[in-house]
Order: C-alpha cells, then structure tokens, then sequence
C-alpha cells in the first residue's frame, strides 16, 4: 500500500477539517494533490505534529482535526501518545503512515522495521480506546470513515510502502502557510459567531 494513494483516497474528506501533516514525504504529497487554506505542512519540526493537532482539537472544539503523521515521527515523541490518551480529543483523528523508514532524512530504518516496535499496540498502552492497524487500502479506506464519523479520539496505523515522491518542493513557505491556515481559521470563527441566533 503506497501513502500518496492512501491521502489521494481521502482527499475529499479533508475539505471541512483542519489537516496537519508531519515534514517531508507526506506533506508533499498532500500538497501536490492541491494546497487548501486548511491545511499545514509542519515543516522543519519532526515529531511534533501530533502536538500542533491536540492543541488545535482543544482550542478549536468544533473543528475536525486530522493529523498525518509517520512513524519516525511518532518514534521521536512517544510520549505524545500517552498525552492525546490523557485527553482524548474527541474531534481529532491521528493517522499514523508507518513505512518503516526515516524516508525525508536519509531512508534509514526505523524501529518498526524489524517488526519489533508496533505503533498500534503501543498506542493501544498508552489508554487510547480507538486504534487501528491497516495495510490494505479498502480497510484503510474503512478504517478511516469510521474515526471521521465517530465522536472520539481514533488513532490509525497505517502500514505502507517505503516510497515516497519523485521530488521535494513547495512554492508555499512555513510562515506563508502558518499565517494563511491561523486566517483560516479564524474567519470560520467569525462565521460561526455570525451564524449564532
């Protein structure tokens, strides 16, 4: 299973929800798809992704939040886990791309790899309820749908190939893209409030 068909495959989803995504690979290929104001690339800060995610989940409790992260990332800040565990965002979905690989710094290996260091069972620890292991597209597909509809926190393990894309580089800077995505952001709360009784 590749990642750049898993995000193709959700793209449509992601419309209406705060989407932000780990450095390197997975970012751009969530960019080429086509950039959206809600959108961030979280560039330049490897593992802590998840972090931005839970502080938009709670400080934004009426937008969906869809974190795309990967397993070298999560791998540096483990503990993350166990504090998206500790509050549970109800609005937030955490997609895990687990390819086994440090694939945007050099391609190493990861401690997934050998099969030894499994992300699902460790998040599973952790005290999240919701976790999913993947590896096919139909039941990454399903995995998926099922974390948007639900209304609590739903982490997915999504094991995919170590391939990433043909080429690096975006015409949209970090502090472009973060003053465009906090923009957005605050003008759907300012809509919000306009639509108040």
């Amino acid at each position: 299973m590749k990642r750049a068909k898993c995000i193709e495959a959700i793209y449509p989803e992601l419309q209406d929800k705060l989407v932000v995504t780990i450095m390197g690979a997975c970012a751009q290929e969530l960019y080429d798809l086509g950039h959206c104001e809600n959108f961030f690339y979280l560039q330049h800060a490897m593992g802590l992704a998840s972090s931005i995610g839970l502080g938009l989940a709670i400080s934004e409790p009426q937008e969906k939040v869809v974190v795309m992260d990967g397993d070298g990332s999560v791998l540096m800040n483990l503990g993350t886990l166990t504090t998206l565990a500790r509050y549970k965002p109800a609005n937030m979905t955490h997609i895990i791309f687990d390819n086994g690989s440090l694939l945007s710094t050099g391609g190493f290996a990861s401690h997934t790899t050998a099969g030894i260091t499994d992300l699902a069972a460790i998040a599973k620890g952790a005290g999240i309820e919701n976790v999913a292991s993947v590896s096919t597209p139909m039941d990454f597909i399903g995995a998926v749908a099922d974390a948007f509809e639900r209304e609590a926190f739903s982490v997915i393990v999504a094991k995919v190939e170590a391939v990433g894309p043909d080429h690096f580089g975006m015409d949209l800077k970090l502090p472009e893209n973060a003053f465009r995505f906090e923009r957005y952001i605050k003008e759907r709360r300012q809509m919000r409030e306009k639509l108040k009784p």
